[in-house]
């Protein structure tokens, strides 16, 4: 398939810059190197590209890299976010070459970036009504960009607090409840470090993400509802005393050529901090892919912002992507960011054009830096609670790094009915808008919510792994105003809850004094005689609806033994556990990387892992094993 080769080959082969015999794949060549401060260290955590070409690598904690390329001989360029850029012409496949920033390009990268910084407090906001630009023009924003702009100063990154759930007494709090998640975009920016050589930071990792950044093999719903629940109990690897339950959702696949027809519109960031080659290019690339999946009875409109708001290309056929592509190549970057006009104009494209019964969406691609006209994160996300009244869903797909606003991307993506990705190469691309394209863009339910009544009788305290943000009033379960997550065609959803049995004994739930006024529950009652564990309540709303619909299922039985777990179980197991351990969580128990790693291999089929996903988690693990702490090496006795 023309779409499986990599984009910069594609456009090579457009251009006829690579020569192929009929049949043949063109030819790919291969340069390596190393990347050195101006004092001759090595430098970790630059990007590296071939001019006029897509592919980026980035430098190893040794400096290290190698780049595929289309021709034998090319202009590299390197990219640090404190030292500018540098570029060295005419390095050629099966050369080992040495790229040393020079001092004078720190210093000036410096000098301009605090220029730049300076100029951004002093800028006034443009006027904030939308405008239209000439959908033939080429479009970048309207102030002109500093040379330093791009390179935002120091790591501005920004990442919400994220507090681990803690263990909550049955007795005291025995319902649990919260929105599904099905998010992905922690996962892709935590790989990022770890392919950079860095540790990510403890508020990066949202372990709900990653456990639901992996497909599970749960059975396909075959009833009224568009999906199924499934549960499995067993032992909790880090802590043999306790057991682990797990909940799965999966949602109902269906097939392409039966999807409603989509009305989206590309809200694409061409501001000036999107200048980067893991920004505006990869973005682009990343748009033609999904290009290529739609169909004629799709639309697609593109509307971009920088100092302001403008539509460039008005909505067009799916099946004219000619068209598409031509607009997506014409954007440029340069100016401010001013996001909120971007959002409203994009919002008013989608509800002048939409498609009755079908899949309206907005596709927010950017960094998340907004900083003129709406831009703070209160103002951002009532736009959104307005805007999503219109039945137009809301997908964020996250570029870039070194001023990624990832708190900003998930609150609007949670706000606006939607889901938040990150997309740090060209492979994640292909997954989100490629391999599970109806996932991302076609939802079949929304305002999916759990509630969990644990049993008393059987268990003491449980603890819901991950979704911090995502929790809910035991109230909310039945107010049907109240917004929660979305669920895409073939998704699935795995949650997770740490559960301390009766008579284990136990200092993670605390104590109070004995209460005056209130009485103690009774031990007595249909609880204790019941076998159940506890009892799963599930609503959810269909896309266009308003009344939500409700599921139960209890979970009884005795749990099972580790070795009699599914592969659904320990994989998502493994991949909590790692979440922990990057995390440093206080209730990681026993939990080590090596002990991590044994799970995660008993549970990576390799004929189930098509694309290898599960073996680039294994390396993940081996990566965090090396950067982290010794002591959390060591196998378990």
């Amino acid at each position: 398939m023309i779409q499986n080769l990599s984009f910069a080959l594609l456009l090579g082969f457009l251009a006829g810059q690579i020569p192929t015999a009929p049949g043949s794949a063109p030819t790919r060549y291969t340069v390596t190197g190393i990347v050195l401060t101006p004092d001759g260290r090595p430098l970790a955590y630059t990007a590296i590209s071939a001019e006029n070409e897509t592919d980026t690598v980035y430098s190893s904690a040794t400096g290290e890299f190698s780049l595929g390329i289309s021709q034998r001989c090319v202009t590299l360029v390197a990219t640090h976010l404190s030292y500018g850029t540098l570029r060295e012409q005419n390095v050629c496949s099966g050369q080992k070459v040495s790229l040393r920033f020079p001092a004078e390009e720190f210093k000036e990268a410096m000098e301009f970036q605090q220029i730049s910084l300076a100029m951004t407090k002093s800028r006034q906001s443009l006027p904030s009504s939308p405008s239209y630009a000439p959908a033939s023009a080429p479009y970048s924003g309207a102030a002109p960009r500093l040379m330093g702009e791009p390179l935002q100063g120091w790591n501005t990154e920004e990442y919400g607090h994220i507090q681990d759930n803690r263990f909550r007494k049955v007795g005291d709090d025995p319902l649990s409840t919260f929105s599904i998640d099905v998010d992905a975009a922690s996962y892709s920016n935590l790989r990022r470090f770890l392919k950079n050589g860095q540790m990510p930071p403890a508020d990066a990792v949202r372990i709900e993400e990653m456990v639901n950044y992996f497909t599970y093999d749960y059975e396909q719903p075959n009833g009224e509802h568009p999906f199924a629940v499934y549960t499995e109990l067993g032992p909790c690897p880090w802590q043999p005393k306790h057991n682990l339950l797990a909940i799965g959702l999966q949602g109902k696949r269906i097939p392409a050529e039966n999807l409603p027809p989509s009305n989206l519109v590309f809200l694409i960031d061409v501001s000036g901090s999107m200048d980067q080659p893991n920004k505006l290019p990869l973005l682009k690339a990343s748009f033609k892919l999904l290009a290529d999946q739609l169909r004629e009875q799709d639309r697609v409109a593109i509307v971009v912002y920088a100092g302001a708001a403008g539509l460039v290309l008005p909505p067009t056929p799916g099946s004219d992507k000619q068209a598409i592509k031509a607009a997506i190549d014409k954007l440029e970057a340069g100016g401010s960011t001013a996001g909120g006009a971007g959002i409203q104009l994009a919002y008013r494209i989608a509800k002048e054009n939409l498609a009755k019964n079908g899949n309206n969406r907005v596709i927010l691609a950017t960094d998340g830096d907004f900083n003129v006209g709406i831009s703070s994160e209160g103002e951002l996300v009532r736009l959104i609670e307005k805007e999503r009244e219109s039945g137009v869903f809301l997908t964020a797909l996250g570029f870039g790094m070194g001023n990624y606003k990832d708190h900003k991307m998930q609150e609007l993506a949670d706000k606006g009915n939607g889901n938040h990705y990150y997309i740090d190469e060209i492979e994640e691309a292909k997954k989100v808008l490629v391999r599970e394209f109806g996932g991302t863009l076609f939802a079949i339910a929304k305002d999916v919510k759990l509630q969990i009544e644990f049993n008393s009788a059987k268990i003491q305290g449980y603890r819901l792994i991950g979704y911090e943000n995502r929790l809910l009033a035991k109230e909310d379960f039945n107010d049907d105003q109240k917004d929660a997550g979305e669920m895409g065609a073939g998704h699935t959803v795995t949650a997770l809850y740490e559960i301390i049995p009766v008579g284990v004994e136990t200092n993670l739930l605390g104590s109070v004094d004995p209460l005056k006024y209130q009485k103690e529950p009774s031990s007595s009652g249909p609880q204790s005689a019941s076998r159940e564990w506890l009892n799963i309540k599930l609503r959810y709303k269909e896309p266009q609806g308003t009344e939500s619909r409700l599921l139960e299922k209890p979970v009884a039985g005795p749990a099972k033994l580790l070795n009699t777990t599914s592969e659904n179980f320990r994989w998502a197991a493994s991949v909590a556990e790692f979440g922990m351990l990057l995390r440093q969580s206080e209730f990681k128990g026993e939990a080590t990387y090596a002990h991590c790693y044994q799970l995660a291999q008993s549970a990576a089929a390799k004929e189930s892992d098509t694309h290898g996903y599960r073996r680039e988690f294994l390396q993940m693990i081996d990566t965090a094993m090396k950067l982290g702490k010794p002591e959390l090496n060591a196998d378990k006795n």
